[in-house]
């Protein structure tokens, strides 16, 4: 009795090159504890075949399993071994891996070197024979489930490689391909404005690769663009996002997924839309005070009780009020609740300066603005952040005790110090001891130090983390972007597997993830061997993301880890769309007006002479410690 309820097993084909000649191919694909494929097809003129020409070997029965695809992704479906044909080309190519440079073990990286042959035009005939025959025994094996090794596991494999002639199988009715005239008008469109790599990632997906969008150009993201270009655009196989790449995703998908193309175009046309808006945007101004408003807000908040009011720190008997008008305005305006007598009319574009010494309390100070008139009028409030008053010379013989420990230290061989003690907004000590750069990189004293100056610059060293990644995530979580409750995955998709999915981003702020302190991924001989070696900024961060293990369960306990703040600054720089360094300095330090804040200075046009040394020689910490490319001159700067 029948069943009307199954279906075809077989949904896809995939074509391989051996990258061995025919007898040891024979060996790989035959033997016990090899591997196998449904078909092995050999080329002509091969020494070692002593059929000596193209011919269909059946190697396993196309009902059973073949060991072909191995760890894979086609169109929803893993480990196609279980609903694949497998086809076995011999096709040799010559490659090598540059072990100088990164260890990553990826057919498309910079590493890698191959050449590829051409395929033998008999051997392509054999190989049509085959599929087409395939493809009718099979109906459920689409035009785009016609595929190779490269495209299912693209960060492990490259073949069949550029040479492999696709578009030959497509004219004989294998296989999909675009059409050249609805390529160049995307090609058209994408070189107008191109598209993110989030948009091209699930393009990408929705054709069939296993590409997890995260929003940048990741390694993996860079395999599966390669592996497509040698599909589609074997003349063209860059590696790169481009508007070419773009433009044959998307062709592909008109011809065969015209609904996942539909709503893939209407994301581009918004986020085009929003390019065009950000690139008309400024940066952030610098703040000119801790008030800096023009009123009435256009985005007024619901409650009235803070409606047009700010908070301002001040001490008693100073500070300063500033208005600013672009009308003949007048206006009430009140400080601790208190009015002020102020003029009954502003002019249009003078400045006006009111002290308010008579108002202002030691702490947080209250400003109201209400009754502007005219109701078009703006007003520019701002009040300016307190000033410390130098009262140094009151206090010079309070801290002699100080200065002799200070000195004394000095005196024996510590290099130097800046002390500055600030008391109810008066600067009561500020001096400078010793030198700035006292010794050489053998820890010799230098015939001519440098003197510590005031006005010396010192390394945050491991306070960047508080100074850098926390206010960048507090400014997130202020303005919205973020919330800590989420998943890490929620900000970073590919963040999966091992537990990753369970780990928020509060765990990563309590050090409860259950991260190990750090890993040296700088260091070729680091703990977890030298699959975690990494110089490449993408690819530590890769590592990271997706490789990183943990130590002990989620939420077991708090433990101090590098790891989880190197996590944070990712998801700081995937949420902005902009590195670390740069979010912190636009967003946080400009507005501030903190300019000596900043991360390589020494880029920035600061010279060496500004800083206070740290390390005598680099990274090494006095030559107990040593990797490739390690610092060991006297950092400065």
């Amino acid at each position: 009795m029948p069943s009307a309820n199954y279906g075809e097993r077989v949904k896809s084909l995939v074509l391989h090159f051996t990258a061995i000649d025919y007898a040891r191919s024979v060996t790989a694909l035959v033997d016990e504890g090899g591997l196998s494929s449904h078909y092995l097809i050999p080329e002509s003129n091969d020494p070692s075949d002593p059929g000596g020409k193209p011919r269909i070997i059946q190697l396993v029965d196309e009902n059973m399993r073949a060991w072909h695809a191995g760890r894979s992704y086609w169109q929803g479906r893993t480990g196609l071994n279980d609903h694949s044909i497998g086809i076995e080309i011999v096709n040799v190519p010559e490659c090598e891996r540059d072990g100088a440079m990164a260890p990553s073990l990826a057919e498309h990286g910079s590493n890698r070197l191959c050449f590829f042959p051409d395929y033998d035009p008999a051997q392509i005939e054999v190989v049509i024979e085959l599929v087409k025959d395939i493809i009718a025994r099979h109906p459920d094996i689409e035009p785009t489930a016609v595929v190779g090794h490269s495209d299912i596991a693209f960060d492990r494999k490259n073949d069949p490689g550029p040479r492999f002639p696709w578009f030959e199988l497509y004219q004989a009715g294998v296989g999909a391909w675009y059409d050249n005239e609805t390529l160049a008008d995307y090609w058209k469109t994408f070189n107008e404005q191109p598209a993110s790599i989030g948009l091209l990632q699930s393009a990408l997906r929705a054709y069939g690769y296993g590409v997890i969008e995260t929003g940048i150009a990741d390694t993996s993201t860079l395999n599966a663009i390669s592996a497509f270009q040698m599909h589609f655009l074997p003349w063209h196989v860059s590696g790169e996002p481009d508007s070419r790449t773009t433009a044959a995703v998307f062709a592909l998908l008109d011809k065969y997924f015209p609904e996942q193309k539909d709503a893939l175009l209407s994301r581009y046309e918004k986020e085009r839309e929003l390019a065009i808006a950000t690139a008309e945007s400024e940066l952030p101004s610098v703040r000119r005070g801790q008030v800096d408003a023009v009123l009435p807000d256009l985005k007024p908040s619901k409650r009235a009780f803070v409606k047009d009011r700010f908070a301002f720190k001040s001490y008693a008997g100073r500070g300063e009020l500033i208005i600013e008008s672009d009308l003949p305005a007048s206006a009430t305006v009140s400080v601790n609740g208190e009015v002020l007598s102020l003029d009954d009319e502003f002019a249009a574009d003078n400045t006006y300066r009111y002290s308010l010494a008579r108002r202002t309390r030691t702490g947080v100070n209250t400003l109201a603005v209400s009754n502007i008139a005219p109701a078009e009028a703006q007003l520019h409030i701002q009040v300016p952040y307190p000033e410390l008053k130098d009262n140094t010379q009151a206090y010079q013989n309070r801290f002699t005790a100080v200065d002799e420990l200070i000195n004394q230290e000095v005196a024996e061989g510590f290099p130097g110090a800046v002390l500055l003690i600030v008391k109810d907004g008066e600067i009561i000590k500020r001096t400078a001891y010793g030198y700035q750069k006292r010794y050489d990189e053998n820890g010799l004293p230098l015939a001519s130090p440098q003197p510590m100056r005031t006005d010396t610059i010192f390394d945050l060293a491991s306070n960047t983390k508080m100074f850098a990644t926390t206010l960048a995530l507090m400014h997130l979580v202020e303005t919205g972007q973020l919330d800590v409750t989420q998943p890490i995955k929620h900000y970073l998709p590919e963040y999966l597997g091992a537990g990753r999915e369970a780990r928020r981003v509060s765990d990563l702020l309590s050090h409860q993830s259950g991260y190990s302190p750090s890993i040296a991924f700088y260091d070729p001989a680091n703990r977890l061997g030298k699959r975690f070696y990494s110089q490449s900024r993408q690819r530590t961060s890769e590592l990271l993301i997706t490789q990183a293990p943990f130590e002990v369960s989620n939420g077991l306990n708090a433990s101090y880890s590098d790891i989880n703040f190197m996590l944070l600054g990712l998801i700081v720089e995937r949420i902005t769309g902009m590195p670390l360094d740069r979010y912190c300095e636009e967003w946080l330090y400009q507005p501030l007006g903190l300019k000596n804040t900043l991360f390589n200075p020494l880029q920035k046009g600061h010279h060496k002479g500004e800083f206070a040394a740290t390390e005598l020689r680099g990274n090494t910490r006095d030559g107990r410690i040593t990797f490739p490319n390690i610092r060991e001159y006297t950092l400065q700067g």
